[in-house]
């Protein structure tokens, strides 16, 4: 009988996170504060724990994961590696289709992974309350869990259109002890601005942001804990990729091309850095390609400049791919991925051509989400369907070519709270939304001015 799964026992669960930034050609860029000076790491002690901290600035290729961590990593890692047959077999391709599931957290995402210890060295500082934001309710869901795990009371701001497509993602949050807020809301400066202007506004990653910072740095009891694009949540995330590794020498062979969803950039990061770390000392060489929406692309269409991290200039200027910090990217099915920029290590990375990206639109996801349903069984999340579909025209480019590539993505959740835009797409009441250039420019013009 073929193998399909490639599985590691608990004892293979990684004991430390891999920091890319020790592998990268040049260092990072730095975060400057709102004068365009480089920000010290103190100033981010507000809303940070210092452990945290630490990481966010670390040039250490290495980073010891807690034992405590690694214990509640245990309830569902490490992940299996799966090889798709029947999915290559219905595209009649010749290349070789391998994907991680994330989709077996308890939280049904691999946020998680940032969640747990996010959630430790709060509780290590003496913590009582986080804030975050939550797009499609994969990371509030993810934070929730891991407060209850530890005692810490977790109020999350949800983008609103999120709020209402994703009525169950609501549920899971509250059953785990999550108080949860449609965003923008009436209980922050920056909600109160973005309702007064638009008493419908659908709401963004970068507004719900704004306001969960905003709370946290007005109470000492309470931090904000963000599910991407900081460094160290992308650190947290190479569990996958660091784990992929050794499933691929049991599987004897090793990916072409990765493939990940990318909004801020943590899924992406977390398959793709470990496999970074090989194509930097020149050993195994692997394509890495982020995927995005059409509908709102920051690294395929945006510019490499300073912006804010939220929609209102409450956060730290990064240096990053960015649509404009007050970017309103419409209401597409996939939350999780409607940010106006990407991560900096991630910006960095592909300004400097070391990673590719590509954007795909919305209905085209769906359609291959559907197909790896057919195939395969798991229903995959919207976010995870970028990836997917990526991977699907890969697949069939192999198929003209007759290349026998091995092609890998990160399957990183679930879909079964995402069956309302399931239903759409298959009434047929799913559109494709193409954000017009002039918007995007408009948007840009409005960029923070820094000398850099």
């Amino acid at each position: 009988m073929l193998q399909t799964k490639f599985l590691l026992p608990d004892n293979e669960i990684p004991t430390h996170w891999y920091n890319v930034v020790a592998d990268m050609p040049r260092p990072p860029e730095p975060v400057l504060g709102p004068d365009g000076q480089p920000l010290t790491p103190d100033a981010l002690s507000a809303i940070f724990p210092q452990a945290l901290i630490e990481q966010e600035v670390s040039r250490e290729r290495w980073i010891e994961i807690p034992q405590e961590v690694r214990e509640l990593y245990r309830l569902w890692r490490p992940t299996a590696l799966v090889r798709a047959r029947r999915l290559e077999e219905a595209l009649g391709t010749p290349a070789k289709i391998f994907f991680k599931y994330e989709g077996a957290s308890p939280a049904g995402s691999h946020k998680l992974n940032s969640a747990i210890p996010q959630a430790y060295y709060n509780k290590q500082e003496g913590i009582t309350r986080l804030t975050t934001e939550t797009g499609a309710g994969q990371w509030g869901s993810s934070l929730s869990l891991a407060g209850e795990m530890f005692g810490i009371d977790v109020r999350i701001y949800m983008v609103n259109v999120s709020y209402q497509q994703k009525p169950f993602r609501r549920s899971m949050m509250q059953t785990w002890g999550g108080e949860v807020l449609a965003s923008p809301s009436s209980l922050t400066a920056a909600g109160r601005a973005a309702l007064a202007e638009n008493p419908d506004n659908p709401g963004s990653l970068g507004l719900a942001i704004a306001e969960a910072v905003e709370e946290a740095a007005s109470r000492p009891d309470t931090h904000y804990a963000l599910g991407s694009a900081l460094n160290h949540v992308l650190l947290h995330q190479t569990v996958i990729g660091l784990e992929a590794r050794k499933q691929f020498e049991l599987a004897g062979t090793w990916p072409d091309m990765i493939f990940a969803p990318c909004g801020g950039g943590s899924n992406f990061g977390g398959v793709a850095f470990p496999f970074f770390a090989d194509n930097a000392a020149g050993r195994k060489q692997v394509r890495l390609v982020a995927v995005e929406p059409s509908s709102c692309p920051s690294l395929t269409r945006g510019h490499y400049a300073y912006d804010f991290g939220d929609s209102v200039g409450l956060t730290p200027l990064m240096k990053q791919y960015t649509l404009g910090h007050d970017f309103m990217p419409p209401s597409i099915h996939a939350g999780g991925l409607r940010y106006h920029g990407a991560s900096s290590l991630v910006s960095q990375l592909y300004h400097e051509g070391l990673i590719e990206a590509v954007s795909v639109p919305q209905l085209a996801t769906f359609e291959a989400g559907v197909a790896f349903a057919r195939a395969e069984g798991i229903i995959p999340a919207p976010e995870s369907c970028h990836a997917i579909r990526a991977c699907i025209d890969e697949a069939l480019r192999c198929k003209e070519s007759g290349e026998e590539k091995t092609l890998f993505f990160n399957l990183s959740g679930h879909g079964h709270f995402d069956m309302a835009s399931y239903d759409k797409y298959l009434s047929g009441a799913l559109e494709d939304y193409e954000y017009p250039q002039e918007a995007i420019a408009a948007a840009l013009a409005r960029l923070p001015q820094v000398m850099a």
